[in-house]
This record gives C-alpha cells, sequence and structure tokens, in this order.
C-alpha cells in the first residue's frame, strides 16, 4: 500500500528532496511550497485538505506551525547534518572567503566536530544555534552585529541569506540527498509499523475487585457488562463474561488507544466507581495472536488489582509494562520484561540499572524519535525533576541521549535544552 507524505519546503529544495525519493517503494510525495517564510501558513493549509500518512519538514517551519497539524500526523524534522557544514566551508574557501565566520542553525557539537576536522580556529567561529521560533530577522540582526566588515556568513535558513545578500558574503549551506533519503525510509517505516499497530487485535480484562463479604459480585459484573457495552467507544468490541468476576473485551489496538487515551488513563474505572459503587481493575494485553493477547491482559489485570483502586496495566509481549493507569492520566511505570544480556552490559557501562535502562527504553519507544525536556523525562518515569537531571547527566556521559534544541518551558528563566533518547541505537551496536 503507497504511503503518501507531505513535504512543507523552500522552493529551492524540491529537485534534491525529489531527487532523495527516487527509489523509494511505495513512498508518493506531496508538495507544499513557499518563496517566503509568510507563506508557510497558507502551504501547510492546502496540503493538509486531504489526507496525509506522514509529514516532512524542516525545523523552524515546524516549531512555528505546529499548531496547524494533527497530533496524530507522524512527522520527521530535518536538521541540517555537519557534512552540509563542511561542504559549506569547502564552498567558502573556493569562494576566497576568509574568517571569521558566523554560524547559524548548527548544534555546537556540529560546529566543533567540523572546525576540529578542518583545523580552524574556535576563536574566528562564531555560532547562533537554532532556537524554535526565533524569526529569522533575529538571525540577520546577529549576523550583522557579529560579522561587521570582514568575513562571512553560513546560514541554513534560505530566508536568512537571503535578507543577506548584498550586504555579507553569505554561503548558503545545502541538503544532501542521502540524509533526505534516509529521513523518508525511516518515516515510511514508522508509517507502516504504525498501520500493522493499529490493525492488531489486544485483549481487555476488566475485574471487579472484591472488597467485603456482603459485596454481591454477580450483580457488579452486570453492572458492569452494562456499563462496558453502553460506552460508545466499546461499540464494535467483542465483549464476554469471564467467570464470576471478569470481562474479556477483545478488539483491535486501535480501540483501546482511543479508549485509554493512548495508555494514560481509564475513565471507565471512575464511572464504574462512582455509578455502580464497585472498584473495577482493567488489564491489557498486546501480543501476536489472541491467547496471547488474554494471556497478558489477564497478568495485567491481577497487577491492577494489587494497586487496591481503580488502575489498570498493559503488558505488551515484547515486555513492556504500562502503568498504573490511573485518574491522573500518567503512567508512572515503564518496564522492558527481558531485557537481555547486551542491556545490563550497557547499564553496567554508564553506571545504572538493567531496570531503570529498560524503563528508558520503554520510554523512547513510546517517544518514536521526539525529544523531550528533563521534566518529561522525570515526569514519565515518576521521578522528581532533580533526580531527572542527575539521570540526563549520566546518559550524556555514556552517549545515550543526544541534546536536540531547547524549549521555553516556563514564560521566565532561561530555555530548557532538549534530548533525544538513542538507547536502543546502542544496544544495536
Amino acid at each position: 500500500m503507497t504511503v503518501t507524505v507531505g513535504v512543507v519546503l523552500h522552493s529551492r529544495h524540491r529537485n534534491v528532496i525529489a531527487e532523495a525519493a527516487d527509489g523509494i517503494a511505495d513512498l508518493a510525495l506531496r508538495w507544499a511550497e513557499y518563496t517566503h517564510d509568510a507563506d508557510v501558513p497558507e502551504a501547510v493549509a492546502e496540503l493538509l485538505r486531504e489526507p496525509l500518512d506522514g509529514l516532512l519538514m524542516g525545523r523552524p517551519t515546524f516549531d512555528s506551525y505546529r499548531h496547524l497539524l494533527p497530533d496524530e500526523l507522524p512527522v520527521t524534522i530535518l536538521r541540517p547534518a555537519p557534512l552540509s557544514l563542511a561542504l559549506a566551508f569547502s564552498t567558502a574557501q573556493a569562494k576566497h572567503l576568509r574568517p571569521p565566520v558566523s554560524i547559524d542553525s548548527f548544534d555546537h557539537d556540529a560546529i566543533a566536530e567540523v572546525t576540529a576536522a578542518l583545523n580552524l580556529k574556535s576563536a574566528h567561529v562564531t555560532a547562533l544555534p537554532y532556537q524554535p521560533g526565533q524569526p529569522a530577522s533575529e538571525v540577520v540582526d546577529h549576523h550583522l552585529r557579529t560579522v561587521k566588515r570582514s568575513g562571512y556568513v553560513i546560514s541554513a535558513r534560505v530566508e536568512v541569506a537571503n535578507r543577506l545578500r548584498g550586504k555579507l558574503p553569505v554561503v548558503q549551506t545545502q541538503t544532501i540527498p542521502s540524509a533526505v533519503r534516509a529521513e523518508l525510509y525511516d518515516l515510511r517505516q514508522r508509517i507502516r509499523a504504525r498501520r500493522a499497530d493499529e490493525f492488531r487485535f489486544a485483549a481487555g480484562v476488566f475485574l471487579v475487585a472484591e472488597q467485603s463479604r456482603d459485596q454481591d459480585v454477580d450483580r457488579a459484573r452486570v453492572g458492569l457488562m452494562n456499563l462496558l457495552v453502553n460506552t460508545p467507544e466499546f461499540a464494535d468490541a467483542l465483549i464476554e463474561n469471564r467467570g464470576r468476576r471478569g470481562l474479556l473485551v477483545l478488539a483491535h489496538k486501535a480501540l483501546f488507544d482511543e479508549v485509554t487515551h493512548d495508555w494514560a488513563t481509564v475513565p471507565v474505572l471512575d464511572r464504574a466507581d462512582e455509578e455502580l459503587g464497585i472498584r473495577v481493575a482493567a488489564g491489557f494485553g498486546i501480543g501476536g495472536s489472541a491467547r496471547t493477547c488474554v494471556t497478558l491482559a489477564e497478568r495485567a489485570a491481577a497487577r491492577a488489582e494489587a494497586e487496591g483502586r481503580p488502575s489498570g496495566y498493559l503488558i505488551e509481549h515484547s515486555g513492556i509494562v504500562v502503568g498504573p493507569m490511573s485518574r491522573d492520566g500518567r503512567p508512572s511505570e515503564f518496564t522492558v520484561r527481558d531485557h537481555g544480556p547486551r542491556l545490563e552490559e550497557l547499564a553496567r557501562t554508564v553506571g545504572l540499572s538493567a531496570a531503570t535502562l529498560s524503563r528508558l527504553v520503554s520510554v523512547e519507544r513510546r517517544q518514536q524519535g521526539r525529544t523531550l525536556s528533563p521534566s518529561e523525562l522525570a515526569n514519565a518515569l515518576g521521578i522528581t525533576d532533580p533526580s531527572g537531571r542527575r539521570l540526563l547527566r549520566k546518559l550524556l556521559a555514556g552517549g545515550l541521549v543526544e541534546p536536540e534544541g531547547s524549549a521555553q518551558t516556563h514564560r521566565k528563566g532561561r530555555p530548557s535544552t532538549l534530548y533525544r533518547l538513542c538507547i536502543e541505537t546502542n544496544l544495536d551496536t
């Protein structure tokens, strides 16, 4: 089945993107081109009028107009690669341009790597790393103040390069087809995996928890059955009686994604508590067969019942455990059941427990390549912010996270650095 990806890009990049996409099977591109930043909202709105499977766009475009995008749409963000910077230095040398040089949009690490390889003095290089929401005018002003009468500019932003022409020598970085091809291929694989995931079957087991001897469990189970049957989200699900205390629900995984708000909370449990006066535990299982799904759901339900309050757990065949899902809508535990010797070895290397590292692997899988702030990481693991920052320092030292941009999480104070988890990459190597 063909995967349709929308591409939001400056018109000068179209040939490069088309070259990168050539040869990727079952991939169709739909274009939203612009020549000025002000044209982007209209281009994006036009692109989204018809269904898309995914989206490819640059960082400034994504950060400025992400509010226009559907939350569920997979997005890949193109970032300037170190190779692009190295080629820009080569172009500058061919044009006989001499330092100092002012560079925008590249991360400090990329600039340090390239300048060290080219034996350039750091004193002759000024960097303005990418900042979300920073307008082109501020980047232009920075270059004008920094370069002044001598030197040149390397810019990864078309709008900035256009505004500086005639004022300063500018080298516009080039998009590398091979880098774009890798991103397009990865996006296509994510979309395919998501499609397959949505059509997977899952099981849910709902248990009426025993609370007192005089409780009529049979009556409570009947009430729970009626509650589930009359829940609109369960209209297409198969609901069966599983004995004196339990009910079994079989449906596509996508239905359970919706019912649990992407495995964050189970509102039907609160309704059972408020309307029927019963405590219900929910367990969900996702596996390769119906039998496996039910077995995992039963184990998850038993774990949820042990919480002593209305809650739910999810157990996947891969070993991921998510829960407890309760009223606050925040699962506090992510673990991998079978982490294996490679993960244990890596955990020892970076000074973490295998359990902690396995929980981080699960967070990385759920992020699907998205960055997160230190507080978001702490929130995902159910730990305090200071503990999250200490954990990040260990992960940085071990090469298990990569700094990637920043975000203003509070109106006051400095922006928070964003990080991308890369534990699975280290496990593969």
